[in-house]
């Protein structure tokens, strides 16, 4: 897997759940693929099984996993945050991260609250977390709500006051989609405790560069 070749310290990923309840690793919930049947095009995930979802391809190739492959093939060497989309998805995710080979790396966070709640309440000891795309009063409370331990804000939504409440409440603040140096260094010196981003090598050299651990 690409991230591991360039050293990330962990993977996230969206997950969503086939007709027959199958977790699958997927962006979007209808897939970004070609269909090997013409009247499978443009349905949604949780409209396919997975037997009709595993022909989809790009240029020829497979390309949906499951969650169970991911994790398998990660074997616990850096933490999988998983992002639960779709309705209904927690339970059966939950079920896959238990069965894992290093449950104890994996996490879940979801724009939809009540969704990490109930993972929660189902897997108190999966770690969960809150994102959010728009200013958030107050953050502690939120996280609460959701009995979540991680805030997901968007990378330009955070500042020094955020981090501060946040790690007062014992939570950790990770920035998401962190895509330039400037917004990196910047991110870091606040105190963020991770960052997500689509270019990592850009990343691990603008951290190097202040002597922080990327």
């Amino acid at each position: 897997m690409r991230a591991l070749e360039l050293s990330a310290g962990g993977i996230e990923l969206d997950v969503h759940t086939t007709k027959d309840g199958v977790v699958v690793v997927h962006h979007d919930d209808v897939p970004r693929a070609t269909a090997p049947s013409g009247r499978l095009t443009r349905k949604r995930i949780d409209a396919l099984t997975f037997e009709e979802l595993e022909g989809f391809s790009v240029r020829g190739m497979a390309l949906i996993p499951t969650l169970a492959e991911v994790l398998a093939a990660v074997r616990g060497r850096v933490d999988v945050f998983v992002e639960l989309k779709g309705a209904g998805v927690e339970a059966a995710t939950v079920e896959v991260i238990r069965k894992s080979p290093n449950p104890e790396r994996c996490a879940v966070h979801s724009f939809d609250h009540d969704v990490v709640r109930r993972a929660r309440a189902i897997a108190p000891e999966i770690r969960g977390g809150i994102l959010f795309d728009r200013a958030v009063d107050d953050v502690p409370t939120a996280m609460r709500a959701a009995d979540a331990l991680d805030a997901w804000p968007r990378w330009d939504l955070i500042d020094a006051a955020m981090v501060a409440a946040v790690h007062g409440a014992g939570g950790r603040v990770i920035a998401w989609t962190v895509n330039r140096a400037e917004q990196a260094t910047e991110l870091a010196a606040l105190g963020v405790d991770a960052l997500c981003t689509d270019h990592l090598p850009l990343l691990q050299q603008a951290l190097r560069s202040m002597a922080l651990p990327s």
